[in-house]
């Protein structure tokens, strides 16, 4: 299998290492020429995880989008939500076929409200049967410290999920199989907003005792919102053992609904929870993102979701609560004066 990679920031180089640790040769795009050029010469990605060296026998890098997908069989794309669909709208309509797409977006494209696969259906025709999904929890960070990791595959042909996880197996990387392509996103994007919420609570001086409620509720309200949405596989604490002695299959839930939580809301790595942090202490939207000068998911996210269920009609008072903060001025002491009641 021939990978290529749309996307050089945290992420796409984390995954970018793990695939060239493993004998992989990849195409990988980045905007910068001269990013590249400080690339070949020092074997590293001057913008991001710099600490990460590179075989640069393995690697192709090209700021031309299109070289990438021409030459790889499997894209991963790991392009920031709220630039996937600038950087995808100017290619070619058939320019994915007989290609698989790994989605490494932890958000929902906020121009569309949608989520990658419903967006590559809408604009490319392409197929949710070559489409899936890597997630956590992982933090990039870690990766390019070669920290043992897991990463999650995702998709409804499970057989080629199993192959291209195969390709992200090393001695510091684990990996889950499973068919929930939905369900697993759908966690990603919600687990971002509650890390902004667990940001500002750090923020607004709340301490630990109240942090470990806020997110044990915050997994129960992700929890109501996915069954709402039709998806069964949302339950931490449940085994079929019958089910366990015939299949490879354990409760990934586990791993990729409350691990990725966890670690997102409590982890100093975490974007999500720093940008909570500022919004805690006082910052403004505005003023916070321009400080990190990075892309925290949660803030489009918790505006995402907040539409999105409206449809769905589960409920979210904590999801709400921090979309008002975020989206409609409210004080964020204030909103959470409102989570503290609906806290159990």
């Amino acid at each position: 299998m021939k990978f290529g990679i749309l996307g050089s920031g945290s992420w796409g180089t984390a995954l970018a290492k793990i695939l060239t640790d493993n004998g992989n040769n990849i195409y990988w795009w980045n905007r910068s020429a001269e990013a590249i050029e400080i690339f070949k010469q020092r074997h590293i990605n001057p913008q991001y995880l710099s600490s990460a060296k590179f075989k640069m026998d393995h690697l192709q890098l090209t700021t031309e989008p299109q070289e990438v997908i021409q030459h790889a069989d499997i894209i991963v794309v790991a392009i920031p939500s709220a630039f996937t669909a600038g950087a995808l709208q100017k290619l070619p309509p058939r320019i994915f076929e007989n290609k698989k797409i790994v989605s490494a977006i932890k958000g929902i494209l906020p121009e569309h409200n949608l989520l990658l696969n419903d967006y590559l259906k809408d604009q490319f025709s392409f197929s949710i049967t070559d489409y899936f999904a890597v997630l956590g929890p992982c933090h990039a960070e870690e990766v390019a410290k070669e920290k043992l990791s897991y990463l999650t595959f995702s998709g409804l042909d499970e057989s080629m999920a199993r192959d291209i996880a195969a390709c992200f197996k090393t001695n510091y990387m684990n990996t889950v199989v499973n068919k929930d392509i939905f369900g697993v996103q759908y966690a990603a994007v919600l687990k971002n907003i509650y890390a902004v919420g667990a940001g500002i609570a750090h923020g607004l001086d709340y301490g630990d005792n109240f942090l470990s409620v806020l997110i044990a509720n915050s997994a129960d309200e992700m929890a109501g919102f996915l069954r709402k949405a039709g998806i069964i596989n949302a339950e931490v604490g449940y085994n079929d053992s019958e089910k366990l002695k015939t299949s490879a299959h354990h409760n990934y839930a586990a791993s990729v609904y409350l691990g990725d939580l966890l670690v997102t809301c409590y982890s100093l790595y975490s974007r999500n929870r720093s940008f909570g942090n500022m919004i805690g202490k006082g910052y403004s939207v505005k003023a916070a993102q321009l400080e990190m000068n990075m892309v925290a998911e949660g803030y489009n996210a918790s505006r995402c979701m907040y539409e999105i269920n409206k449809q769905i009609g589960a409920r979210m008072p904590i999801a709400s609560a921090i979309y008002d903060i975020l989206w409609n001025q409210s004080s964020a002491a204030e909103g959470f004066k409102i989570i503290e009641k609906e806290l159990i």
